[in-house]
C-alpha cells in the first residue's frame, strides 16, 4: 500500500451523538436566529455514515440535527476489491434516513461526500448511481487531499496560540490522514484563523500564512488495518504487529525523519478512536462531548488506557460500556495507529478533537458563501 500525496508536487512545497452542546441524533431544530439558511454535511466512510445539519451563527455554526450509523460499507473490500451487496443495502437504508432529514429541514446547501471505501472499490460508481436512484442524494467521492484538508480546518478552534508546528491526525475506517503545518510565521492570535483559511487549498496560502510542510494519506484505517491482521489469534501480538506495520507506512512522510523541537509542537487527533480512548480515560459510561472535545491527554495516559484494553481481552472490550458495542471490534486497530503516532513525534501530549470531516465540510461551505462573521472559533 502506497500512501498518497498531491500529484506532481514535492513534499517540501507544499450511536448517539452529542445537540448544539450535544448533537441529538433525532433532535428537533431549536429556534435559531442565525445568519443564513441551513447547511448539511454528510461523511460516508468505510465504517460509518454521519451527517450534520447546521445553521451559521456568527463566526461558528449551531447544529440543529444529526445522524450517525455504523454501516460497515467496507466489509469484504480488502479481499474482493468490491463493495458487497449487503454493505451497500445497509448504507442505502442509512442514507434514506439522511435524505428524509434533509427534506424535513428544507436544506438547500449541502455537500455529501464518500471517502476511502468508495475511492478503492471497483463498483463504487455503480453504488453512487444506486444511491442517487433510491434516495435522490448525489454522493461525491473526494480525493485524499481534500479529506485531509477538511479534517484540518475542523480542528482550527483547538489550535493553541503557542503552537508553531502542528500535526493533525485523522484516523478513519479505511485510511489515516496526517497533515504537518508550520505556523511559525503567523501571529499567535491569528493561528486558528490561518488554519481555517486552508479550506482554499494547501497551496493557496498567502506569504506569512499557515504553510503545509507535508501531508500523507495512509490507506490503513481502523477497519482495513484490522482486516490485514485478522488471521493473528493472539490479541497482544496482533496489536503489536498492527502498530509496527502502520509505522512502516510513514517512511515517506518528510517530518517523520526530521528533528523537531518539543516546545511549540502540538498534535490534534480527530477520530472515533481518539474520542473513545479519551472517554475511557475519563471513565465515562455515557459519552459526553463537552468533557472530551479539547481534552489534553499525555502519552502515559493513552498508554494506560491501551494497556487496560489489552488486559480486558476481546470479550471484555465487547462488554465495556466506555467502548460501546459499535466500537469494540475496531478499537485495538485504532489504538495501534494512535500509539504508533504518539511514539514517533516529539511531544507527550495529544489534543482530543470531537470534530472532523463533517465540521470541516460545514466550515468550508459557510466560509465560501461568506456567511461566517469575524470572531473566535469554538
Amino acid at each position: 500500500m502506497t500512501p498518497e500525496r498531491p500529484r506532481g508536487e514535492d513534499a517540501s512545497q507544499n450511536e448517539v451523538e452529542p445537540d448544539i452542546g450535544s448533537f441529538g441524533a433525532e433532535s428537533s431544530p431549536p429556534h435559531l436566529s442565525g445568519s443564513g439558511g441551513l447547511y448539511a454535511a454528510l461523511d460516508l466512510g468505510t465504517n460509518s455514515c454521519r451527517m450534520l445539519i447546521a445553521q451559521p451563527m456568527g463566526s461558528q455554526f449551531a447544529v440543529v440535527d444529526s445522524f450517525s450509523k455504523t454501516v460497515q460499507l467496507g466489509v469484504g473490500l480488502e479481499a474482493s476489491g468490491r463493495l458487497s451487496r449487503a454493505a451497500m443495502g445497509r448504507t442505502v437504508q442509512a442514507l434514506r434516513i439522511c435524505q428524509k432529514k434533509i427534506e424535513r429541514h428544507g436544506v438547500r446547501q449541502m455537500r455529501l461526500v464518500a471517502t476511502e471505501a468508495c475511492r478503492r472499490a471497483r463498483n463504487a460508481r455503480d453504488f453512487i448511481r444506486q444511491v442517487r436512484r433510491e434516495t435522490g442524494l448525489s454522493l461525491e467521492i473526494i480525493a485524499p487531499e481534500e479529506e485531509a484538508r477538511l479534517a484540518v480546518i475542523s480542528c482550527a478552534p483547538l489550535v493553541s496560540p503557542g503552537t508553531e508546528q502542528l500535526l493533525v491526525i485523522d484516523i478513519g475506517g479505511g485510511s489515516t490522514e496526517l497533515v504537518w503545518i508550520d505556523l511559525s510565521a503567523v501571529r499567535p492570535e491569528d493561528r486558528p484563523r490561518a488554519i481555517m483559511s486552508l479550506h482554499k487549498g494547501f497551496n493557496a496560502q498567502p506569504e506569512g500564512g499557515a504553510r503545509v510542510v507535508d501531508w500523507i494519506s495512509v490507506p490503513l484505517g481502523v477497519a482495513t488495518l484490522r482486516d490485514q491482521f485478522a488471521d493473528v489469534d493472539d490479541d497482544a501480538a496482533r496489536f503489536a504487529l498492527m502498530s509496527w506495520f502502520f509505522e512502516e507506512q510513514l517512511s515517506s512522510f518528510s517530518p517523520y525523519n526530521s528533528q523537531q523541537r518539543r516546545e511549540g509542537f502540538q498534535i490534534i487527533g480527530t477520530s472515533g478512536t481518539v474520542t473513545t480512548v479519551a472517554a475511557s480515560y475519563l471513565g465515562l459510561r455515557r459519552y459526553d462531548r463537552t468533557k472530551v472535545d479539547g481534552l489534553q491527554m499525555t502519552s502515559d495516559q493513552i498508554d494506560e488506557v491501551i494497556r487496560d484494553y489489552l488486559s480486558l481481552g476481546p470479550e471484555g472490550r465487547r462488554t465495556d460500556p466506555r467502548i460501546g458495542r459499535d466500537r469494540h471490534a475496531l478499537i485495538m486497530s485504532g489504538a495501534a495507529i494512535l500509539q504508533a503516532l504518539m511514539r514517533i513525534w516529539p511531544t507527550d501530549r495529544l489534543s482530543v478533537a470531537d470534530r472532523g470531516l463533517r465540521e470541516g465540510l460545514l466550515y468550508a461551505q459557510m466560509s465560501a458563501d461568506g456567511v461566517l462573521t469575524d470572531g473566535p472559533y469554538l
